[in-house]
């Protein structure tokens, strides 16, 4: 028998430890019935399990859920439109998320796949600075697609160097000043 504070109070029958936690206002509970005699411990059953649910939800939270951004093209996709969703595509990998890159081809623009592997060959390489390809460049029906994830260790290095460059700026202008 274990006390509330983690202290041997030695062997007890059943009864007796029962009335003792009935006494102090714990529950009895039984922690190693295999051994001889079984261990049993005052606790506070309630809060114990609170607290064990506290910490897996905790876990839970930490556990990093792939989330996948999707940008759909096609295959006579404008250039200003491909830029708008690169810069998207940009923000999606500096934030931790995968992004897939899809265009749709319609009716028989499917017989000339070669334009929408050309987008896709240009979007990975305006990316290939901060992200690295999960999933090459495939065809599935009408949809051909690529899988991006960001490179953490290539957008460590950009945000280095963005650091750096803040810096390098801050001092030319504080020397402008001072003239």
């Amino acid at each position: 028998m274990i006390d509330e504070n983690g202290q041997q109070l030695g062997i007890m029958n059943t009864r007796d430890a029962l009335k003792l936690a009935e006494e102090r206002g714990y529950d009895l509970v039984e922690v190693a019935p295999h051994a001889n005699p079984p261990v049993c411990r005052l606790m506070d059953y309630g809060k114990y399990k609170y607290e064990r649910q506290k910490e897996e939800k905790l876990h839970k939270k930490q556990q990093a859920s792939a989330v996948v951004k999707e940008l759909r093209f096609h295959p006579n996709t404008g250039e200003h439109d491909f830029n708008f969703k690169v810069r998207h595509a940009r923000e999606f990998l500096l934030e931790g998320h995968k992004v897939k890159a899809s265009v749709l081809f319609k009716g028989r623009e499917i017989l000339h796949t070669e334009f929408g592997e050309r987008i896709l060959r240009r979007f990975i390489e305006m990316l290939s600075d901060i992200g690295r390809v999960e999933q090459d460049i495939r065809l599935e029906g009408s949809v051909m697609s690529v899988l991006i994830s960001p490179d953490r260790k290539k957008i460590q290095i950009l945000r280095e160097q963005e650091e750096k460059n803040k810096q390098l700026g801050g001092e030319i202008t504080d020397a402008k000043d001072e003239k």
